[in-house]
């Protein structure tokens, strides 16, 4: 049979209206690109493309500011992951306020993802930076169906909020504002507040990571301001070898702040924050942070090619 395209609406359409490209007559799981292109009025080339799927899956989650962050899960789209920004608070319909974390709204999100036509299984990966890695260690701990998770820079613990599932409740580690340190700058330094994890990895607190599925990779910033992001990271790396797993992967980054975003995004060294009311620091030196990002990145894409599959397209470079 000859493969066929239509293309709706046909001729000449305004960029507000939808375009539906088809193509019809391939055999099924035919590897398929599909390229198109245009050129502007001033003689600038675009160019997009579309593979016919199904493709690894993966859920991309953010932090504590809330609402919808889709510039990561659109690049790990590019690199041929099926990928959900999931938000879960102050987005359309949801609450505008988080008073905890309830795993039962993230368990539909993974399974919408497994159910999806374009996401090949039988595992979905999982990407979170601070929170949202506490969010994706959760999920990793106690759903089914996670076949790898990437924690950035989070705490590994029920945090400032507490996690819940079912009948299931992670406390929250909890904090005193009153061991907050305000800089020279006269922004406020966060990073003690959060209290001591006593009892080490069987702290009550801690995710019970051990009833984890798949491989977990750590990414770790040295300097981060948020909280003890390097020490979290190796205490559940104990927890997990003191339950007989094998020792996960950890790499820290020396100079590194809180948010360590894709690369070549500039650094965030200080913002808002949502709990406070006020400006934090976040961390990090310029050249160090920057470099981490670039480094960060090619490690994530790695883990999820090693770990669900799909064809990865670059050498990577090392820091």
């Amino acid at each position: 049979m000859t493969a066929t395209l239509s293309l709706e609406p046909a001729g000449r359409c305004c960029w507000d209206e939808p375009v539906r490209i088809a193509v019809h007559g391939l055999a099924p799981e035919q590897p398929v690109t599909l390229r198109a292109s245009l050129r502007d009025e001033r003689g600038a080339l675009f160019r997009a493309h579309a593979r016919p799927g199904p493709f690894p899956g993966i859920i991309d989650i953010f932090g504590l500011g809330g609402g919808l962050l889709e510039y990561r899960a659109s690049l790990l789209a590019g690199h041929g992951f099926a990928t959900l920004a999931l938000a879960y608070y102050d987005f359309e319909d949801l609450p505008k306020q988080m008073d905890g974390i309830h795993l039962e709204y993230f368990e539909e999100a993974l399974c919408y993802m497994l159910q999806h036509p374009q996401v090949k299984g039988p595992g979905i990966g999982l990407l979170g930076i601070s929170l949202g890695a506490d969010i994706c260690l959760s999920m990793a701990s106690f759903l089914n169906n996670v076949s790898a998770t990437v924690s950035i820079n989070g705490s590994a613990s029920g945090g400032k909020r507490g996690i819940h599932y079912k009948q299931t409740t992670i406390p929250p580690l909890g904090y005193d504002l009153r061991r907050t340190k305000v800089t020279f700058s006269g922004l406020l330094d966060i990073v003690d507040i959060g209290n001591e994890m006593a009892g080490g990895y069987e702290n009550p607190s801690m995710i019970p990571i051990e009833k984890a599925q798949g491989p977990i990779l750590f990414i770790v910033g040295q300097d981060d301001h948020n909280w003890r992001s390097e020490l979290y990271a190796h205490m559940a790396s104990e927890r997990l070898q003191a339950h007989g797993k094998e020792k996960p992967k950890i790499i820290c980054y020396p100079g590194t702040g809180h948010y360590i975003e894709p690369p070549y995004f500039p650094m965030c060294p200080a913002s808002f924050h949502t709990l406070l009311n006020k400006p934090v620091v976040w961390g990090g030196e310029p050249r160090l942070h920057s470099r981490a990002q670039v480094d960060a990145w090619n490690q994530i894409l790695s883990f999820f090619y090693r770990h669900l599959g799909g064809t990865q397209k670059r050498a990577f470079s090392k820091l």
